[in-house]
């Protein structure tokens, strides 16, 4: 459908976007950053080649802003996002392409992702160094990434004293269990978030002797 562009007219309901008129027919929408980008005005001949180009330029920019709609709901990894837009059924191209847009301009950084992942599990909801970089992994971190952030951030929170604060919250629940029970249960609980086996022991045989010595 190659032909000259006789209008661009921006659309009512969506001001971010533009229909395209060729010969006075619709050829097909846009949005305005892809128009800006090629520069298109009226008179200008566009030739099949480039109405292909204009369609896969476009489904780039809105696997873009499909992106950017993902991040603003809350931070993800890389990996996240490619598997959202996957999703989406973008092209590999087309995705690589945003994905390194968005690494460019800072938007999307794993290092920056872990960074936050572990300062908000270690002020919401604690988790042990094993329980974190499980938690990363899933999210499609890299072993190398994930080892990094934790030595870096070792030093700004003390597993052993989260372990025995949640120890001590989950302790009330358990109250009146022999001691066997006791320790099974309360072992498990904060095994599953990712604290060291030493750890636990510890922190386990130190809340039951809190807890009968009241």
């Amino acid at each position: 459908m190659a032909g000259t562009i006789t209008a661009i007219r921006v659309q009512k309901k969506n001001p971010k976007r533009a229909n395209l008129y060729l010969d006075d027919k619709f050829a097909l929408g846009l949005s305005i950053n892809t128009v800006q980008d090629w520069g298109l005005r009226r008179g200008m001949t566009l030739s099949d080649a480039d109405l292909e180009a204009l369609r896969r330029d476009e489904r780039k920019q809105r696997a873009y802003t499909d992106a950017l709609r993902l991040l603003n709901y809350r931070p993800r990894s890389v990996a996240e996002v490619r598997r959202r837009l996957r999703k989406r059924d973008y092209e590999e191209e087309q995705i690589e392409a945003v994905l390194s847009r968005l690494q460019e301009v800072g938007l999307l950084d794993d290092r920056a992702f872990a960074r936050l992942w572990v300062e908000n599990r270690r002020l919401n909801s604690p988790r042990g160094r094993r329980g974190l970089a499980a938690e990363l992994r899933k999210k499609g971190v890299s072993s190398q990434v994930i080892n990094e952030v934790l030595d870096e951030t070792e030093g700004e929170w003390d597993e052993a004293a989260q372990a025995l604060e949640l120890a001590r919250g989950r302790a009330r629940a358990l109250a009146g269990l022999e001691r066997r029970v006791f320790f099974r249960r309360l072992q498990g609980f904060l095994a599953r978030r990712g604290f060291a086996s030493d750890i636990v022991f510890q922190v386990v045989r130190q809340v039951w002797e809190e807890s009968n010595n009241t």
